[in-house]
């Protein structure tokens, strides 16, 4: 959500900043622009729409070695030419672009900038503003610059630009993600790693207020109280040709593809060298010292900690409670009295679980975060990690990490339950190669989820997807699915549900997709289905090897039935897909989503 890009050398600056933010795309934005300075001043290109909109206006006969661009995701008024970053002073002297929600910016408005007329509608003028009032009565750059900041209540990550200073970018973050990179007579800003990865893969982390000053030739950390701060730097281990299509039209469809793969990825990187599943000891002992795990997450990593929840307590016989972050943060429920906290991010920048993370410390709590992302900020501050190994996961809506993080949990799972003394029945190791290998077959059939979405979705207003147990779960992620990619209206629901209040929504026609992987819920469920038939429904039903009957819409390779979510979830993503390719949406950058979600 939003994404920040700055450079600052000896290269003309134009083309990397605008690569950079095409880097960034995958975050969700609405409008973009870039700033950059040279001896004539701050030269400011932005547009409403996308990247390719912004390239067509920006003059590339500006020379300019020193430049910030941002892409918006509006929050304070509406996506526009005016409101897109950057925003610039009332003399032009100082632009900026910013990151993150300023939630006391109208106070701030009222106290310090009553008698100037705004421009544009954001929050994010308001600092700019505030600066250079500052500047004007008499402070230097640096110490207006901390004393604005210390008066923002809310989440940012900043870049500025003084053109009275053509050799230096002003930096500063609180809650949202910011990361310094380090060249060779250069240095640059980034919201993320990848957006860089084109000119360095040596990075700096950032902390949380603190103010950064990059010259081509030095990066100097400093807290909000003026003392300097020594960090090193580390590898970004990202590699180029992974954030790249190559020959796929989509980057959710290569990711589709790439499920099988990550599997394997995760078995290897989660084996000891005699060939089993071993996880720190560290993590195993905060697992299986707690009484009760919190597993706090959204959106479709709170999908996979409902699926989570039921391999800890099948296999490790430890009670499990599952929290929407947004709403945990603000209505914190009665707690245990050894509570561990799992905090599942695809990203590691989600700003509802940071909420909650800070809580949680507060009172001294274990805390482990599950992502994808090394170095993110729900990584860097909880007390443990777990990764994902998926590799960057560019589409807006998640596939491969949705999976990756049901296998680590399920193999989490496991090593904390042998741990514990609990018998397994089957080898975890080996029944996710056998899911591997499922995976490749889902994979390989396109052209039937294809089929199945041209027969159902085609002209459809809505969808039910309804499960029982943990096929409920997977529904509530194919729902999710359909509906960011193909803005069909879905839900997903327990089938038992339906005669309590949903059934009256059935009309004539109306899509039923149903999942029957449980051999113990199997009955029920397609019970439930002839409900909804004997009301018009048209059903499409997506069973289990060894528990289809003729009429099913698809088959399933089998696979334990425990670990069915990882293999049932991969029809759905597809014929979301091409739902979403049939009714010509912007498959990997839905309207109104970002993929990374880093303000509250």
């Amino acid at each position: 959500m939003c994404g920040i890009v700055g450079y600052i050398g000896q290269n003309d600056t134009k083309e990397i900043l605008l690569k950079g933010l095409e880097k960034l795309e995958y975050r969700g934005y609405d409008s973009a622009g870039i700033a950059i300075m040279n001896e004539n001043g701050v030269h400011v290109f932005k547009e409403k729409g996308r990247i390719a909109v912004l390239r067509e206006t920006v003059d590339f006969n500006v020379e300019s070695s020193v430049g910030i661009g941002h892409t918006r995701w509006a929050t304070h008024g509406v996506p526009s030419q005016v409101n897109a970053h950057p925003h610039q002073s009332e003399s032009e002297r100082f632009t900026l672009v910013h990151n993150g929600v300023i939630e006391n910016y109208s106070k701030l408005k009222r106290e310090y900038l009553k008698d100037m007329e705004l421009k544009s509608e954001t929050d994010t003028e308001v600092v700019v503003q505030i600066i250079e009032k500052f500047v004007n009565e008499g402070k230097e750059v640096e110490e207006a610059f901390r004393h604005t900041l210390g008066l923002l209540k809310g989440s940012y990550a900043i870049a500025l630009l003084d053109k009275q200073n053509t050799e230096k970018i002003y930096v500063a973050k609180n809650k949202s993600p910011l990361l310094v990179g380090l060249g060779d007579n250069f240095n640059v800003v980034a919201s993320d790693a990848m957006a860089m990865l084109q000119v360095t893969d040596q990075y700096v982390e950032l902390m949380d207020k603190e103010i950064v000053l990059v010259t081509k030739d030095s990066v100097t950390i400093k807290t909000l109280s003026g003392d300097i701060v020594e960090r090193g730097s580390y590898t970004a281990e990202l590699d180029a040709s992974d954030i790249e299509k190559g020959t796929y039209p989509h980057y959710m469809l290569k990711e589709i593809d790439e499920q099988p793969v990550v599997i394997r990825k995760i078995i290897q990187q989660y084996q000891d060298d005699q060939g089993e599943l071993t996880i720190s000891a560290d993590i195993i002992d905060a697992v299986n010292e707690a009484d009760r795990i919190y597993i706090i997450a959204a959106g479709t990593s709170y999908h996979a900690g409902l699926v989570g929840k039921q391999f800890i307590e099948k296999m490790a016989h430890i009670p499990v409670e599952v929290h929407v972050a947004s709403e945990f943060s603000y209505n914190m429920p009665l707690l245990s009295e050894k509570p561990l906290f799992v905090f599942i991010s695809q990203s590691g920048e989600t700003a509802d679980s940071r909420s909650v993370l800070v809580q949680v410390k507060e009172h001294g709590y274990k805390t482990l975060t599950i992502t994808n992302v090394p170095g993110s900020t729900l990584s860097r501050e909880a007390d443990h990690t777990l990764l994902l190994f998926a590799g960057p996961e560019i589409a807006v809506a998640s596939t491969k990490a949705y999976t990756a993080q049901m296998a680590v949990l399920s193999i989490l799972a496991a090593v904390a339950g042998k741990a514990r003394g609990v018998n397994l029945e089957f080898d975890l190791s080996q029944e996710l190669g056998i899911i591997a290998n499922g995976m490749e077959v889902l994979c390989d059939s396109k052209e039937e989820m294809e089929e199945i979405a041209r027969n159902f979705l085609a002209t459809t207003r809505n969808c039910f997807f309804i499960g029982r147990a943990v096929d409920y779960y997977v529904g509530l992620e194919g729902s999710l699915k359909l509906k960011e990619i193909s803005y069909i209206q879905a839900e997903g629901f327990a089938g038992g549900e339906l005669k309590h209040g949903t059934i009256a929504l059935i009309e004539e026609g109306t899509p039923i997709i149903a999942l029957a992987t449980q051999e113990h819920v199997n009955l029920s469920i397609r019970g439930n289905v002839k409900e909804v038939v004997a009301r018009g429904a048209n059903p499409c039903i997506i069973s289990m090897k060894g528990l289809e009957e003729e009429d099913d819409a698809f088959v399933l390779p089998v696979v334990n039935e425990l670990l069915t979510p990882l293999v049932s979830v991969i029809p759905l993503q597809l014929i979301s897909y091409y739902a979403a390719l049939h009714r010509d949406c912007d498959v990997d950058k839905p309207r109104n989503l970002a993929k990374s979600v880093t303000v509250e």
